[in-house]
């Protein structure tokens, strides 16, 4: 399995993450920074490393 760190001060609010695995990521109301909702279980790792791919920012890093 792997592990998604996601470093708010590098995110831009693109919300491409958000958009691409909703059931790990999301968006804070008040400022729009990723907000990880927990780690990708077995069967997520697909849509995780595409999230991570797609972040213009690079606030998503693959452990």
């Amino acid at each position: 399995m792997i592990e998604i760190d996601a470093d708010r001060d590098a995110c831009v609010g693109a919300g491409q993450c958000a958009v691409t695995a909703p059931e790990l990521f999301d968006q804070n109301e008040d400022d729009g920074l990723v907000v990880l909702l927990r780690q990708p279980a077995q069967g997520e790792e697909e849509a995780a490393r595409k999230a991570v791919s797609l972040c213009p920012a690079r606030a998503l890093l693959e452990r």
